[in-house]
């Protein structure tokens, strides 16, 4: 298969980082594009045989790989900035999805409700993905359902709609985010209205509605979770800029707080980072929002906010506007370093706080109580030593307690950071980390 033209980061998954902790973190640095909602804008650019501009991707590899995923089935696909991608799916598309591809990505399955739509049909492999836990695709299947396609599940997934899908007022059986953007692309192309109830209204699901409305589509309710997509336009070109990561922004955000610098992070979403900013208190982190631009102010002594009567407090994840589930591992690895006890409550998914033994290796004093909670009492000195990163989040969580850790820290499979987190190293070096990568 051709790759998609434009200069590909090279293969970082045996990588590993060399830290060496106790330097405060200071500077200024610019928050990137949204992972979450860049992969999906570039699966809907197959909606239309017209060219899309897609700004400020993310470079990093999960972006790649969907942008290879799209030229798999026909669409020419060009980096012609390092951030920026040219789409057009002019040519014959093909409704299959590239199995080896889609096994390196859970988003891979967002290719199923574009070209369901625009082909008629379209072969699903299982998708891939970090293993924090089981991620169903039940209410993807149910909702291209009840837009009128046949389903049949056997090793992969085969979706068949030849008389073309149509509208349908449907309720998400638990708000997905990719079921929900799967739903939206499905339903902009079929005939007539599509109600979606108890559809997920994250920053990234907003960011693709306004996209496609940017080629031509009529969606109300965007923000909400009761979104109305007025399908059967005709869908054109756009030219759309990804918004601000406001998973990056937090990353940030703890990064500075354990490690007692003061870090400004400009282009910042504000609409995004209330739920953030409120958890954040909750481990007694104070930031300064001014605009566009949040500070995390230096020198700061965590201490957790008990409930009132001095009651252990919680932390809890759950769908938008709640505190968001990719900052549980997160805030973890904060909570180590701040005055107190405080319960971390992850709700969706029951793999995702098994790292934390590795934060225990380094001294953290942590109680895992079941795969879903976990109690963390602070502040703990942490010590360097080696580890594996899991996922995306937990290598975060992992650079957040390495960098304020007396003395080297190895973290290995940094492959999965970068999935995540474009040129980190690079950008920590920037603000005063002593942080080097190495061959695995």
């Amino acid at each position: 298969m051709r790759r998609v033209s434009g200069t590909a980061s090279r293969s970082t998954l045996g990588d590993l980082f060399l830290i060496e902790g106790g330097q405060p973190l200071s500077g200024r640095v610019s928050v990137g594009g949204n992972k979450n909602g860049a992969l999906p804008i570039i699966a809907a650019c197959l909606l239309t045989d017209q060219e899309c501009v897609i700004e400020n991707v993310p470079r990093i590899r999960d972006a790649e790989v969907m942008a290879e995923l799209v030229h798999s089935v026909g669409a020419e696909v060009e980096w012609i900035e390092r951030n920026t991608l040219r789409i057009k799916a002019e040519g014959p598309i093909t409704p299959a999805i590239d199995r080896e591809l889609s096994v390196r990505i859970r988003a891979s399955i967002l290719l199923a409700g574009p070209l369901l739509a625009r082909c008629g049909s379209v072969v699903v492999p299982p998708p891939g993905g970090d293993v924090i836990g089981r991620r169903r695709i039940d209410t993807h299947l149910h909702a291209f359902a009840a837009l009128g396609a046949d389903v049949e599940v056997d090793r992969d997934f085969t979706l068949r709609a030849p008389s073309g899908l149509k509208g349908t007022r449907f309720f998400l059986d638990e708000p997905s985010v990719t079921a929900t953007e799967n739903a939206v692309m499905a339903a902009v192309l079929a005939q007539g209205q599509t109600t979606l109830i108890n559809a997920a209204c994250e920053p990234h699901v907003q960011d693709l509605c306004r996209f496609l409305v940017a080629m031509g589509a009529a969606i109300d309710g965007i923000g909400s979770n009761v979104l109305c997509v007025h399908g059967g336009a005709s869908l054109h070109g756009a030219k759309h800029r990804i918004g601000p990561d406001h998973i990056e922004v937090a990353s940030f955000v703890g990064l500075a707080a354990v490690t007692r610098g003061e870090i400004i992070i400009d282009d910042v979403e504000p609409e995004d980072l209330h739920p953030i900013i409120h958890g954040f208190q909750r481990l007694g982190v104070r930031i300064d929002l001014d605009g566009r631009t949040l500070t995390v102010p230096d020198e700061q002594e965590l201490v957790i906010r008990d409930d009132i009567g001095g009651q252990v407090p919680k932390l809890e994840d759950g769908p938008w506007p709640q505190f968001p589930a990719d900052l549980t591992s997160i805030a973890v690895a904060v909570a180590t370093q701040a005055r107190g006890t405080i319960l971390i409550y992850e709700k969706m998914f029951e793999n995702r706080l098994v790292f934390t033994d590795k934060l225990v290796s380094m001294g953290a004093r942590i109680v895992l109580c079941d795969p879903h909670r976990a109690i963390v009492t602070g502040p703990a000195p942490l010590v360097g030593e080696r580890v594996d990163s899991p996922d995306i989040r937990a290598g975060m969580a992992m650079l957040i307690a390495s960098l304020c850790a007396e003395g080297r820290t190895i973290i290995g499979n940094v492959g999965q950071i970068d999935r995540g987190y474009e040129r980190i190293d690079e950008r920590l070096r920037s603000l005063g980390a002593s942080i080097e990568r190495v061959p695995g």
